[in-house]
């Protein structure tokens, strides 16, 4: 049956008497191997690279970085605030959208600093300026039933408990029946907030249960392969494996004592030439059409590929700057539309679940970038 057969079988059992979502301990070695990840980054500090979502995840798991993250949330400030507070209305410094507001409001909120005064207000109206402007765009139902939960638990509209009660029921309910075979809700990447939302629902049934302990297997068997390597993924999943949730900001104790974090040791390589392999990029897109064979180093990112097209033949990209990393805006001079995005595929028509930067390829593959609409 194998080690992750067996688990899943052991789940199975096990999820007949669970009716809450509760993510037990997780190896620890495994945890720290995955805030390791975070550190490099944490020295990216140009206001494109700054990710308030690293500095929540860490505080909401048992691991720490030490002066490194203090050093990162006065960079998170000092870049956050010159932007958002400043008079100056030109787009020569784009405005953090409102994911990244809200995530900056959580990493204060994460260090015991609660927003108020002159800054704080102006801060909390440009936030709700962009829910209004984006209420209707809204389609990451985890997100906005943490937001939901939060109301909930804080009781800060008892005249509309009861509408807030059937949105957020309903919001489990379509996260539950997205939950696939392998045990993800959607895919992997999206699990980690969709965990977050579950573990603080105040709605147990065993459904629930079940279906939270064979997403921790699938996440575990996830882990194991080295799939999280995005910096935002995964600090979304650091509280999940310390048991917690954005949620639990509402009154947080930043007492709670935490592992130091070290960087991972590397173990010297021999220096050697590097093994290459050979990646098709297609755009069918376009007219004419693009195909071109690129060689690249064994383990290179799609970015890597691009850049490598970039440099000797027409290929022509243009990306922009998000929390998940780069995303492609244009690609041989055609920008995406109001309601298009260039999609990335695997030949012949598997999307890929990961972005330019996180995504391998392997040799021999053919990537296809794809203008589509939603």
């Amino acid at each position: 049956m194998g080690c992750l057969g067996a688990l899943l079988f052991l789940l199975g059992g096990l999820g007949a008497l669970a009716q809450i979502c509760e993510i037990t301990e997780v190896d620890s070695t495994l945890v720290e191997r995955l805030g390791q990840r975070l550190l490099p980054w944490m020295d990216r500090l140009s206001p494109e690279q700054l990710n308030p979502s690293i500095y929540v995840g860490l505080r909401l798991s048992s691991l720490q970085a030490g002066a490194k993250e203090a050093h990162y949330l006065h960079s998170l400030k000092l870049s956050y605030q010159q932007s958002l507070l400043s008079n100056d209305n030109s787009d020569s410094e784009p405005k953090p959208s409102m994911g990244q507001l809200a995530l900056y409001l959580l990493a204060l909120r994460a260090n015991c600093e609660f927003v108020g005064g002159r800054k704080g207000d102006r801060l909390v109206s440009q936030l709700k300026r962009f829910l209004e402007d984006e209420k209707g765009a809204i389609d990451t139902l985890a997100m906005a039933g943490l937001a939901f939960s939060c109301l909930e638990l804080s009781n800060l509209n008892p005249n509309q408990r009861n509408r807030i009660t059937v949105a957020l029921g309903r919001v489990q309910e379509k996260i539950l029946k997205a939950q696939t075979p392998e045990g993800h809700f959607g895919n992997v990447y999206s699990t980690p907030l969709a965990l977050q939302l579950l573990m603080a629902s105040l709605r147990p049934t065993v459904e629930l249960g079940t279906a939270c302990l064979k997403a921790k297997a699938a996440l575990l068997a996830s882990l194991q392969h080295k799939a999280f390597q995005n910096p935002l993924m995964i600090s979304q999943l650091l509280p999940i494996l310390n048991q917690k949730s954005y949620v639990d900001l509402i009154s947080t104790d930043c007492q709670a004592p935490r592992v130091l974090l070290e960087p991972a040791t590397e173990t010297p390589s021999q220096t050697q030439v590097p093994e290459l392999i050979h990646v098709t990029l297609k755009v069918s897109s376009i007219f004419p059409s693009y195909r071109h064979s690129v060689s690249v180093p064994v383990g290179s990112s799609l970015e890597d590929v691009l850049k490598k097209a970039q440099e000797h033949s027409r290929f022509r990209y243009g990306t922009q700057a998000s929390l998940s990393g780069p995303y492609l805006t244009s690609v041989m001079g055609k920008k995406a539309g109001e309601r298009e995005f260039w999609q990335l595929l695997r030949a012949p028509d598997t999307p890929l679940l990961q972005g330019i930067a996180d995504y391998r390829p392997r040799d021999g593959e053919a990537i296809e970038l794809r203008l589509v609409g939603w």
